[in-house]
């Protein structure tokens, strides 16, 4: 390949990579971080930090702490290099893994903190629902255990949507295309 195609696979991977941190921003990702992501998608083979930090001009903190943020949402995976003592990172390219992994991750923390909630005021509300000389106190608790208990049912729906998610379930509701009709 000549300088100048070289030039214009470089200048669309720029494209693509823009692209992709402008997106990551929807999922609460920074589009630094979304920087870091992207160029580890385009990279031919696992990057150290600070190949990273160079090729998005960065720090080395900003880097560590953006690969921090991805391996925990299995985006990028560390790797070792035979004779090579520091950490190497690779992109997980796999979007429909990426896309799940980030949904189950947020529907179980979702899940955890407002079950949590529950747990600390049910007693309470229980407790005035039936034991206040308030009329209207008991009414709002009533009113506000009746939400708790209607509420379930979307998290025992977001569970088994995460289950089917984790499982691979969902993808005979919502198949992925076969290459053939790529």
């Amino acid at each position: 390949m000549d300088r100048d195609d070289l030039k214009k696979v470089e200048n669309a991977r720029d494209v693509m990579i823009s692209a992709i941190a402008q997106t990551m921003v929807i999922y609460g990702v920074t589009p630094s971080v979304g920087r870091i992501y992207g160029v580890l998608y385009f990279a031919d083979e696992a990057l150290s930090l600070d190949e990273i930090k160079d090729q998005v001009a960065m720090s080395k903190a900003s880097v560590s702490n953006g690969l921090r943020e991805l391996l925990e949402t299995e985006m990028v995976i560390k790797v070792w290099k035979k004779g090579d003592r520091k950490d190497h990172y690779i992109a997980e390219k796999d979007f429909f893994k990426n896309f799940i992994s980030f949904f189950v991750k947020n529907l179980r923390q979702e899940r955890s903190l407002i079950l949590k909630a529950m747990e600390q005021v049910q007693p309470t509300l229980l407790e005035v629902s039936n034991g206040s000389t308030s009329p209207e106190a008991a009414a709002l608790a009533q009113k506000d255990l009746k939400g708790i208990r209607e509420s379930l049912e979307y998290f025992d729906w977001t569970m088994r949507l995460t289950n089917a998610m984790e499982s691979g379930e969902i993808f005979s509701f919502f198949p992925k295309k076969d290459e053939k009709e790529q």
